[in-house]
């Protein structure tokens, strides 16, 4: 169906395809992996038209063709589901669907109606009368590939699709992939997540540094441990030893928080421990972090860092042993993309490279030098804008500056989200070694990453905990998936 013939393209200096040649089948499911930078996105960027390519030909069909838009990509009969879903929150699903498309006048119900019955088709289950505004993330995501089925779309490329999923509904949307690929379409699956890939792939195709380095179909496809090894070119250990430590002081102290959707919040996290709080996205996670990161009043309740009330340490945050927060948002809250690399460095560490009212800039460059050294951060070049970076790339900067200033709390929020499995492996080991003199507040919609990591694990569910557990309770651990669902196990 599609034929992708020495694809190149380049940012200035850094090369992120090369001379890539690569078959999408119509009825097969494509897997794409690849470190952070390795060139994926961008490959699929050019594919579904917000990209054009320096070299290479794009053939659809069997002919030679070249998108200046994603409408043109479209027309053609592919599209693209993003992570961040492009939707407009006061509309119907059916509304949303039908968006933009032109032709007769259609009723609400006539458009309900094509809609439900799209969705029966492919095993989408919707609402198509209901709003936008009142979906959880898997919904919307089904609303996003309900509108390039509804275009006709003959080849779905989804961008990590199970970052903001329940384990429930993970199972639904491949079913629902797998449907359509019964139904000749197309699917190209980029992922970092192992089992899911080997789950669902009918192809993989893995690219390193621009170039796919290795190809497989399903029968010939190795183990998950060789399929990473190839992937990151070198031996990579799937899993972390996370020891238990014995808990020191208490670093955070949060005692009835409620307002702003959250409901009576208590916990407390200590010195080495990883607290983890599980759950599918906008469940009142980002209103709990942003009180916790001095970014939201507390509505209500007490919040203490470091035994010092919230606004007295807001009021004057020490620089060093305080708190240091790897936010959700790397492109826009945790770094300034037309900065440089050494810039973004200083945004959060500044404060340990003044003297008095000079900022000594020679030891902060090469400070920063040694975190992207140390992690990996490609391109390497400090003098880089932030804006070249991959997604990966950039939260490997933003982790690295902020464990650089030793804090004694560290609040993460989804800190591995779109990492490779070496990036990942990586920041695990990382925040299970901060417990030496640190704890840990982690928030995260990964069951994986919860269950590696955590000591302790609080179930959050429409702005209130539905589940309190420690990792030693095995018959509730099974059970996280149904409570991230709104499902109470106990008793």
């Amino acid at each position: 169906m599609v034929r992708l013939e020495g694809i190149g393209k380049s940012f200035g200096p850094v090369r992120a395809n090369h001379d890539i040649t690569l078959d999408i089948v119509p009825g097969r499911i494509k897997a794409l992996l690849g470190e952070n930078g390795a060139g994926k996105s961008t490959l699929m960027s050019i594919l579904s038209g917000r990209l054009a390519q320096d070299t290479g030909i794009i053939h659809v069909d069997g002919e030679a063709v070249r998108f200046r838009s994603p409408k043109d990509a479209l027309k053609a009969g592919i599209g693209m589901v993003y992570q961040h879903f492009m939707l407009v929150d006061s509309m119907t699903v059916a509304e949303n669907v039908l968006l933009g498309q032109s032709g007769a006048w259609l009723s609400p119900v006539h458009m309900s109606r094509v809609v439900a019955e799209l969705a029966a088709r492919y095993g989408l289950d919707i609402d198509p009368a209901a709003r936008v505004c009142d979906l959880s993330m898997g919904e919307r995501q089904r609303v996003e590939i309900l509108k390039l089925l509804y275009r006709d779309s003959r080849v779905l490329i989804l961008d990590e699709p199970t970052a903001v999923l329940t384990p429930g509904e993970t199972e639904q949307l491949f079913e629902a992939l797998h449907r359509m690929a019964e139904n000749g379409k197309a699917i190209v699956f980029i992922s970092h997540k192992m089992q899911e890939v080997l789950a669902l792939a009918d192809e993989i195709a893995i690219l390193r540094r621009g170039e796919v380095v290795d190809e497989f179909h399903e029968s010939e496809v190795p183990g998950e441990a060789e399929l990473a090894n190839r992937m990151v070119g070198r031996e990579v250990i799937l899993e972390v030893a996370a020891e238990p430590l014995e808990p020191g002081d208490r670093v955070l102290h949060v005692d009835g928080l409620a307002g702003d959707g959250l409901k009576g919040l208590s916990f407390e996290v200590r010195k080495g421990e990883v607290f983890a709080i599980a759950g599918v996205a906008g469940n009142g996670q980002r209103e709990l972090v942003e009180c916790v990161t001095g970014l939201r009043r507390p509505a209500e309740g007490e919040v203490e860092l470091l035994g010092i009330p919230w606004r007295q340490f807001f009021t004057k945050a020490p620089r060093q042993g305080g708190l240091a927060y790897i936010p959700e948002d790397r492109q826009g809250l945790a770094t300034c993309l037309s900065l440089d690399l050494v810039d973004n460095f200083l945004l959060t560490a500044r404060g340990c490279f003044t003297r008095g009212p000079f900022l000594d800039r020679k030891s902060a460059d090469a400070a920063a030098r040694d975190i992207l050294a140390e992690y990996n951060v490609q391109p390497g070049r400090a003098e880089a804008p932030a804006r070249s970076l991959s997604g990966g790339n950039l939260q490997k900067l933003v982790v690295g500056r902020e464990f650089y200033r030793k804090p004694s709390l560290i609040v993460a929020e989804n800190p591995t989200q779109g990492l490779d499995i070496a990036a990942t492996e990586e920041v695990w080991a990382r925040l299970l070694e901060v417990r030496s003199h640190a704890g840990v507040l982690l928030v995260s919609g990964d069951l994986n990453e919860v269950l590696a990591l955590a000591d302790r694990v609080a179930v959050m569910y429409r702005g209130c905990f539905i589940g309190l557990l420690d990792r030693s309770d095995t018959n509730k651990v099974d059970a996280i998936g149904l409570m991230m669902a709104g499902v109470s196990c106990e008793g």
